[in-house]
């Protein structure tokens, strides 16, 4: 199959909706907007959560209470894989070493080494925090894994 060759599913492709050209065409008259108010105007929207007057549930509801939001700790995952791919001179894997080879994005400094993948060289990695399989990995291959 090419990209010359690729067709729609039937049923995909419906006609553009003209209102307003005619009674026969299902569309004519108002158009689609019902009778005369508020809704029938150009540019007559209702926001959202408006409830015509009355008090609204978001303004009857309580707001207070913690949010976490502000406060929490973002953390970079990387996979055992991931290590295996840096040049073959490193020994030692802390999050500055990986922010220079750009595996972490700029800003990542709290780092969680996850086990998917293989590596064969010995590795003193430094983290935050380390998953069982990862840890087993890295130790199988003669490395430490350093929580700090």
């Amino acid at each position: 199959m090419k990209l010359h060759e690729l067709k729609n599913v039937p049923g995909a492709v419906h006609r553009k909706k003209r209102v307003g050209c005619g009674e026969g065409g299902g569309h004519g008259k108002t158009s689609g907007r019902g009778g005369k108010g508020q809704t029938a105007r150009s540019g007559g929207s209702i926001r959202p959560g408006f409830e015509g007057g009355q008090m609204p549930l978001y303004r009857k509801l309580p707001h207070r209470g913690f949010n976490n939001y502000e406060h929490r700790i973002e953390i970079a995952v990387l996979n055992v894989g991931d290590l295996a791919g840096l040049e073959a001179g490193v020994t030692e894997v802390n999050a500055t070493l990986l922010a220079a080879s750009g595996l972490l994005r700029k800003g990542e400094t709290v780092v969680k080494i996850l086990g998917d993948g293989e590596i064969t060289r010995a590795l003193k990695v430094t983290a935050a925090k380390f998953s069982a399989s990862a840890k087993a990995k890295i130790e199988q291959a003669g490395g430490q894994a350093i929580v700090g």
